[in-house]
């Protein structure tokens, strides 16, 4: 079955970028998303981050923080990333703003706060196609190594889902299994568009 995924993290750079290019490289029909109020990046101090707006394409970050401090921003592996999404995507795109977008059949978020965004937007949306999305949160740290690891899993988990004829009668299994495969513990919800 060909499933619609939404990969959501905080700011659509990293953990969700990561799983989006993955995804995207297998055929998927991937989008991503971040549902912060900025999209904000690692600057030279834990207090001086850099903060966009969301819809700023990827390559003015890159050229910014070039020009700031290419060293620094190559070193803490910033500028690799903006380089990987630029081939992803123009932009990061809030969450939400995305009903536009029409419905998933799955969003897959990497952090509980995420997590409980996403199911708090959807609510609040008028549910006029009762179509169902299952919401799935894999916790994921937010940084690089951590988040090529959850791209990995993500990918898999996708696999999974996609393999079977409706995920609706057999979620309980497949989460259980992904659960003892990979020792990571998920939330999921299933709600309605």
């Amino acid at each position: 079955m060909k499933l619609r995924y939404a990969m959501v993290c905080s700011s659509n750079q990293n953990r969700s970028m990561e799983a989006h290019f993955l995804l995207k490289r297998e055929g998927f029909d991937v989008a991503s998303y971040g549902t912060g109020q900025h999209v904000k990046l690692p600057g030279p101090s834990i207090r001086e981050p850099n903060v966009y707006d969301f819809g700023t394409p990827y390559k003015h970050m890159f050229d910014d923080l070039r020009r700031k401090d290419l060293e620094l921003y190559k070193r803490n592996g910033i500028l690799p990333m903006l380089k990987r999404n630029l081939g992803v995507k123009l932009a990061p795109q809030r969450w939400q703003e995305n009903a536009a977008d029409g419905p998933f059949d799955v969003v897959l978020t990497f952090e509980e706060k995420v997590f409980d965004l996403v199911l708090e937007d959807i609510h609040n949306r008028n549910q006029v196609l009762l179509k169902p999305v299952l919401v799935i949160n894999l916790e994921v740290k937010d940084n690089h190594e951590e988040a090529a690891v959850g791209g990995r899993q993500a990918l898999l988990l996708c696999q999974e889902l996609d393999a079977t004829e409706n995920w609706e009668d057999t979620i309980d299994d497949i989460i259980n299994n992904f659960e003892k495969q990979h020792r990571r513990k998920l939330l999921y919800s299933i709600s309605f568009y």
